[in-house]
């Protein structure tokens, strides 16, 4: 009767270990495929944040286009309305040295050519200072418009590809929500990844 009960409880003691040795093995493979999912969460943020960044960087390109357009503008705007004033006082001095020059006077005739000699070389000089500022404000407006298509194409080029990334962390999300809720966790603030 003894080599009975000792060969139940050896039979009940091995049962109990290989049921434990499986629910261990379980748990272990369980724990295995939390981890493999949350690598693919891990990797589906990162693509996610790379894809954003980029983002960032075309909207940085294009408020950096359009505030050098405005400012192009602007100095365009302002270019030419010095160089009306320019005219018009280049004009009127030039008009009384115009006359003088062709005055009967052979020394104040002289000296109002000389005068318009230098008058013209200045107005020269401050027309080729305002053409370098006007070259310098198409240049900056060339940019702005140049800064402006490429971070529109950027953005343009990264939408598509942050829906899809988006769409992947979001699945993956929900592989490693289902997966983690299936092992009998029930409890969502110990969902670390939630």
């Amino acid at each position: 009767m003894k080599t009975v009960i000792n060969s139940r409880v050896l039979v009940m003691l091995s049962l109990f270990l290989i049921t434990t040795i499986f629910t261990q093995a379980q748990s272990f493979k369980k724990a295995a495929e939390l981890r493999n999912l949350n690598m693919g969460i891990i990797k589906a943020k990162a693509r996610v944040a790379l894809i954003e960044q980029k983002v960032t960087v075309a909207d940085s390109l294009i408020e950096s286009g359009k505030l050098l357009i405005v400012e192009s503008k602007t100095e365009t705007r302002i270019i030419e309305a010095e160089r009306k004033k320019l005219d018009k006082d280049y004009a009127a001095e030039q008009k009384p040295l115009a006359k003088l020059s062709t005055s009967k006077n052979k020394g104040e005739s002289t000296r109002a050519r000389t005068d318009l000699k230098t008058l013209y070389i200045q107005y020269r000089s401050d027309v080729k200072t305002l053409d370098n500022r006007l070259t310098d404000a198409k240049k900056k407006l060339t940019k702005g418009n140049a800064n402006l298509k490429r971070g529109k194409a950027i953005k343009k080029n990264a939408q598509d590809p942050l829906k899809a990334s988006k769409a992947a962390l979001k699945a993956a999300q929900a592989k490693y929500d289902a997966a983690y809720f299936s092992g009998g966790n029930t409890d969502p603030n110990k969902n670390m990844l939630k």
